[in-house]
């Protein structure tokens, strides 16, 4: 026996979510989020490295270019890139040994302050001076301490900063 009737139920139509759909969305959203900001943060962080690495390579260029110009090597008795180095590398500044008023070097604004060509904000907590390793002695090999790690590197220029992750890693020309 079948039971038939005539009249038929009208189905609500919705045109809206619902609150379990809703919950689900999110809780993926948030799970993609949680997944990418680590990712992206060592990003930022390679990022910063390369930006430091290559301002590195461009003040060696710039001592070699020195070197090129006036067959010897800019007086840096200091070992770090300080405000004489920067006057004397980056400036037309005619006293201090670079007599033809060269500019060997320009430095963006963020990598200068009062204290000389520095990392940029965000790579250190304060501000550091990149470190400076001239080989006058003619040899074309350079040992340089880092921390407690000695690098020896055949070059006769190096530049690097202490890497901020490792106290015994530079960033900088050490190939």
């Amino acid at each position: 026996m079948t039971i038939t009737s005539d009249r038929k139920f009208l189905k609500a139509k919705s045109n809206s979510f619902t609150l379990v759909e809703l919950l689900v969305v999110i809780s993926i959203i948030g799970l993609l989020a949680g997944l990418g900001l680590p990712a992206i943060n060592g990003a930022i962080q390679a990022g910063k490295k390369a930006e430091v690495s290559a301002m590195a390579e461009s003040i060696k260029t710039a001592v070699n270019a020195y070197y090129a110009e006036y067959s010897s090597y800019p007086s840096n008795t200091a070992g770090k890139t300080d405000k004489t180095f920067l006057d004397l590398i980056s400036t037309t500044n005619t006293n201090g040994g670079n007599y033809r008023g060269i500019a060997f070097l320009e430095v963006p604004p963020k990598f200068t302050n009062a204290n000389g060509i520095v990392t940029p904000s965000g790579f250190y907590k304060a501000q550091s001076n990149f470190f400076l390793a001239i080989d006058t002695n003619g040899v074309g090999v350079l040992t340089n301490k880092v921390g407690s790690s000695n690098y020896v590197v055949a070059s006769s220029v190096a530049v690097w900063v202490v890497d901020p992750k490792s106290a015994n890693k530079p960033v900088g020309t050490f190939k």
